[in-house]
């Protein structure tokens, strides 16, 4: 069964850093595009960033841009997320999730697979 185990989360100061990680297992994880979305309380889920299978290519939502950084290491079947500059508003329950080769434009919908989310609580 595919599981996706994200670590790394925690309470910083704004202006600090944080580097997420996300350890796939039971999948072909070179495969497979991935992706960061959060959630904060009262809100819906919302995409961050996405990489596609061989590192060519992310994406990002615009409140992260110039922040955060989306890698892997397939050879480790692992997406990280590094967070820097963080700010209060990025407070928020981080999930990482799977796609597999799909036929959309669109980078930020039909994840399969998600992991169980790690709290990113940033204080001013």
């Amino acid at each position: 069964q595919v599981q996706l185990v994200e670590s790394g989360g925690g309470l910083v100061q704004a202006g600090g850093s944080l580097r997420l990680s996300c350890a796939a297992s039971g999948l072909s994880f070179s495969n497979y595009r991935m992706g960061w979305f959060r959630q904060a309380p009262g809100k819906e889920r919302e995409f961050v960033a996405t990489i596609n299978s061989i590192s060519t290519s992310t994406y990002y939502v615009d409140s992260v841009k110039g922040r955060f950084t989306i890698s892997r290491d397939n050879a480790k079947n692992t997406v990280y997320l590094q967070m820097n500059s963080l700010k209060p508003e990025d407070t928020a329950v981080y999930y990482c999730a799977t796609r597999r080769p799909v036929g959309v434009q669109r980078v930020d919908v039909h994840y399969d697979y998600w992991g169980q989310g790690t709290q990113v609580t940033v204080s001013s």
